[in-house]
C-alpha cells in the first residue's frame, strides 16, 4: 500500500511523484484535491498545454464508453512523448476501478493516470484498490487542521510582504478552513485588500473575508432535495465565490438521484420502508443527511426520480458538448429540480 499523508504530500511531489504513474487523490476537501491533482499533473513533466499530451475526462466521459481510460492510455500518441489522463469526479464506478486495476498491473512506461474522486469512504472500491496496489499512489484530501491553516495563511502573507497580528490571526482561523481553494482565494483577497499596510489587523479579516470554513456541495444537493430555493442560492454562491466547478454539484445531484432510485426499488422489491433501505443502501450517507434523503424518498414517486434522472444526465451531457455554458446550464438545470421538489 503505497498512500502518502498531509504533512508528506509536498515531499512526495518535491522528490518521488515522477517515480509514479497513477494517482488517486481523494477527500472531502475538493478544493484541497483539486490543488494537489494539478501540483500532481506539474511534476509529471508532461507538456500541459498541448491538446495531445494532456487528455481530460470527466466521469460522464467514462460512462458513455467504460472501457475509454484503459483505450486512451494505451493509444500512442500523435508525436510521440509523455501523455497524462487526468480524470475528474470519480466515485466508485465498477468500470473505472476494473480500470485501474488493468493499468496497476500492466503500468504503460509513458502514461500518467490522475483520478479526482469525492470523500471514499475506508473500504470503497476505488479507495481499497488504489491502496492495495503497490503501483497507485493513495492521497487523501481532508479539511485542514489548524497547523496546516496557519503554514497556507504564512505562505500566502509572506509573499505578498504582509504580517499579521494575533487577533486577526485568530479571526481569520475561524472562517477559512473548509475548502483549500476557497481559502487560498480569500488569502489572496485580504492580501490584495491590505497592500501596502504592512501589519493585517483583526478589522481588515472582518471587513473583507467572506465565511469559507464550511463550502459543501452536499449543502445545495440537500437544498435541491429539500425544494429550498432560498437555501439552494445561497450554497450555490458559496460555492461560485470559492471557484469550485459548478460542474460538480450537477454530478452530485445526479448520483443522488440515482442512489434514489435504488433504494426505491428496493423498497419495492422487498416492501420495507425507506428507513430500512437507507441502512442498507444509504450507509455512506453523513447521519444530517439521512433524514433529507428520507423526506425526498417520501415525497419523490419512482416515475418521477426516474424522468429527473434522466433530465439530469441530459444536462451532464450537456455541459460536455457545450462547454462554454456549463455553468449556466447547470445552474438553470439544478434550480429546475429544486423547484420541482418544492412543488412535490
Amino acid at each position: 500500500m503505497a498512500e502518502i499523508k498531509s504533512h508528506e504530500f509536498e515531499g512526495f511531489a518535491e522528490r518521488s511523484a515522477r517515480s509514479y504513474k497513477l494517482f488517486v487523490v481523494y477527500g472531502p476537501d475538493r478544493g484541497l484535491v483539486s490543488e494537489r491533482a494539478s501540483i500532481l499533473a506539474e511534476r509529471t513533466g508532461v507538456a500541459l498545454k498541448d491538446p495531445f499530451s494532456l487528455i481530460k475526462l470527466d466521469i460522464a466521459d467514462l460512462q458513455r464508453d467504460h472501457g475509454r481510460l484503459v483505450d486512451e492510455a494505451g493509444a500512442i500518441g500523435l508525436f510521440g512523448g509523455d501523455k497524462l489522463l487526468w480524470v475528474r469526479g470519480a466515485a466508485n464506478e465498477k468500470y473505472l476501478v476494473d480500470a485501474l486495476q488493468f493499468l496497476a498491473e500492466s503500468p504503460l512506461a509513458g502514461t500518467f493516470v490522475i483520478i479526482e474522486a469525492g470523500d471514499l469512504k475506508k473500504g470503497s472500491l476505488l479507495r481499497k484498490a488504489a491502496e492495495s496496489s503497490r503501483n497507485v499512489i493513495a492521497i487523501p484530501c481532508y479539511a485542514d487542521d489548524t497547523r496546516a491553516l496557519n503554514a497556507l495563511i504564512d505562505s500566502e502573507l509572506s509573499a505578498a510582504e504582509l504580517r499579521i497580528t494575533p487577533d486577526a490571526r485568530q479571526a481569520l482561523l475561524e472562517l477559512i478552513g473548509g475548502d483549500r481553494i476557497a481559502s487560498r482565494n480569500e488569502l489572496k483577497k485580504l492580501a490584495l485588500y491590505c497592500r501596502g499596510q504592512g501589519s493585517i489587523e483583526e478589522h481588515h479579516v472582518t471587513e473583507i473575508i467572506g465565511d469559507a470554513s464550511a463550502i459543501s456541495v452536499d449543502d445545495a444537493v440537500d437544498a435541491v432535495l429539500s425544494g429550498n430555493a432560498a437555501n439552494f442560492l445561497h450554497a450555490m454562491q458559496k460555492i461560485i465565490s470559492s471557484k469550485t466547478a459548478i460542474f460538480l454539484v450537477i454530478q452530485s445531484c445526479l448520483k443522488q438521484f440515482q442512489l434514489m432510485d435504488a433504494i426505491r426499488a428496493e423498497m419495492d422489491e422487498k416492501r420495507i420502508s425507506s428507513t430500512q433501505a437507507l441502512q442498507t443502501l444509504g450507509r455512506h450517507l453523513h447521519f444530517r443527511r439521512k433524514p433529507i434523503v428520507e423526506q425526498a424518498l417520501r415525497t419523490w414517486s419512482p416515475e418521477a426520480i426516474a424522468r429527473e434522472t434522466n433530465r439530469l444526465q441530459s444536462a451532464v451531457l450537456q455541459t460536455r458538448k457545450r462547454a462554454s455554458l456549463e455553468d449556466t446550464i447547470a445552474l438553470h438545470t439544478l434550480l429546475s429540480t429544486t423547484l420541482q421538489s418544492a412543488r412535490r
